[in-house]
């Protein structure tokens, strides 16, 4: 599941496959046209390390959602889906919030979302997500190789379909920082 926000600079892949979880993201940071910083890090670990997240848009904007969304982890007890509901609902509505222009992707064991501005809060159907500028390539990247080589591991699918979209966007480059969790599934 890939979104289609007008987000120049970045591609953030999460991948829930044979009882693994990987997220992650490329390095290069842009101002307008021009490319800033190559090796930035856009997925973290968040809540005694047991979520990953990842950002695409305004770096500032992101690390207030990351903020609000450890908060709303920490109120809710690490329950991923009730923490990324309110999150999203206070985005929609606060004043200060809804100018914010980012996505958030959040993986657990259980769940992999993409949060939105826009008060959505979206599950995958197939244990894949997607967002940024090279989000829709990477996607398609992971499908393909989860259908066609469905040994890989999950590291290697987020790894690969980082690399398709590297070679594809301009927003996007080949510095690549991946972030695995064990799942119980």
């Amino acid at each position: 599941m890939s979104t289609s926000l007008p987000l120049h600079g970045t591609t953030v892949v999460g991948v829930r496959h044979n009882g693994q979880i990987a997220m992650g993201s490329d390095g290069q940071a842009t101002m307008g046209d021009t490319v800033m910083k190559h090796e930035a890090e856009k997925v973290r670990t968040l809540y005694n390390d047991e979520i990953l997240a990842g950002f695409a848009g305004s770096t500032a904007d992101a690390f207030t959602l990351f903020e609000r969304f450890e908060e709303k982890l920490e109120e809710y007890g690490g329950n991923v889906t009730r923490a990324a509901v309110e999150l999203a609902k206070d985005w929609r509505t606060d004043r200060y919030l809804r100018k914010l222009e980012a996505l958030l992707a959040v993986a657990s064991n259980d769940r992999l979302l993409v949060l939105s501005g826009s008060g959505d809060v979206i599950e995958p159907d197939d244990d894949v997500l997607a967002i940024g500028s090279g989000g829709s390539f990477a996607l398609a990247a992971v499908r393909a190789m989860k259908k066609h080589a469905p040994d890989l591991d999950a590291h290697t699918l987020v790894e690969e379909g980082l690399r398709q979209a590297a070679d594809i966007c301009i927003y996007t480059n080949h510095h690549r920082t991946i972030l695995d969790l064990s799942s119980d599934a």
